[in-house]
């Protein structure tokens, strides 16, 4: 609680400061941009996207205040609804501003719930299209499990802990209580929902990868060897997927790759997808039945982990040839 005494205040008064200052940084990254030869003007592009993404973050924590007034705190359905108005919101703004959209093939695969969906962590976006593809386009409700880095947000700390999400402690001493609280966390899961997770556990780049394939290597050799041919995506990081498994036997895994979103993990990189864009981001999804998933018990996991590393590598795969398709029209 005592963070949001500084994040709140402090997202509002930058957005006044984005819009009184649109006089002075509106015509400087301009200037900056043209004298630079990038005609797309992305520093302009991506400072009006901020100024549109805190408003929006704005009306969330407002709205989401008088829920509280209302005595709607614990409301699940109106702060999914809020949910569904913050990514939808947010994507046009994104298209909007950057030119940036978004191709989704396959979002039949989300239903009918319970489904729990594994995806690729690639960029700062990854929550939002997740988010709008869950909510808007398959008019779901997500459970997330997300990194507690991520409350800085104030909208995010606010409306996502009224909801059934989970903020993972990646440096806990004990892992046991963690993974309990993603078994307890899809457990609940119907028709109309969907547990999100994403098994890399951060955004990839060849460094990342090669780290983490030095470590599984320390104490699996034959799973780092196997790993060895991922070119875009990270080992996945097996125990929080299997712990949504148990926590959840009915529910079906859809499987999630996007291209487009490379190497919007650093300032620089957004300037450049943003000058460079052409195509649309293309989000993928491909349903996998339980019944083909073997057993994540933790005193059976040798074959649950031989599974998620061959989709895994499938994914690497169809990422490949994604880029290589996306290359050829651009």
């Amino acid at each position: 609680m005592g963070r949001r005494w500084t994040s709140v205040p402090g997202l509002i008064l930058g957005a006044l400061v984005l819009v009184g200052s649109v006089p002075i940084w509106l015509p400087i990254s301009l200037l900056i941009d043209l004298v630079r030869g990038k005609f797309r003007c992305p520093t302009a592009r991506l400072l009006a996207f901020a100024v549109m993404w805190a408003w929006v973050e704005v009306a969330g924590v407002l709205t989401s205040g008088l829920f509280w007034a209302a005595g709607q705190r614990r409301n699940h359905r109106i702060h999914y609804s809020l949910q569904r108005w913050w990514a939808a919101r947010l994507m046009t703004a994104l298209k909007w501003t950057t030119g940036l959209t978004l191709r989704v093939e396959g979002v039949e695969a989300l239903r009918p719930g319970p489904v729990l969906l594994f995806a690729r962590h690639a960029s700062l976006a990854d929550s939002l299209v997740s988010a709008y593809v869950t909510t808007s386009l398959a008019r779901l409700n997500p459970r997330y499990v997300l990194k507690k880095e991520l409350l800085i947000d104030p909208c995010l700390d606010v409306v996502g802990n009224r909801l059934p999400n989970h903020f993972l402690d990646r440096e806990a001493a004990d892992s046991a209580p963690e993974l309990r609280a993603l078994e307890d966390l899809v457990a609940p899961l119907d028709e109309h929902g969907v547990g999100v997770i994403f098994p890399e556990g951060t955004r990839a780049n060849p460094k990342k990868r090669e780290r983490s394939l030095d470590r599984i290597a320390a104490s699996f050799p034959a799973r780092a060897e196997r790993l060895r041919e991922l070119r875009h995506l990270l080992p996945p990081r097996t125990a929080g997927a299997a712990a949504m498994l148990r926590g959840n036997p009915n529910a079906d895994v859809v499987m999630a790759w996007h291209v487009g979103f490379e190497g919007l993990d650093t300032f620089g990189g957004i300037l450049r997808a943003i000058e460079s864009h052409v195509a649309p981001i293309r989000l993928s999804l491909r349903r996998v039945d339980r019944s083909s998933i073997p057993r994540s018990e933790v005193d059976d996991m040798e074959a649950f982990v031989q599974w998620i590393d061959s989709e895994w590598l499938r994914m690497d795969r169809e990422v490949d040839l994604a880029l290589i398709e996306r290359s050829s029209h651009g």
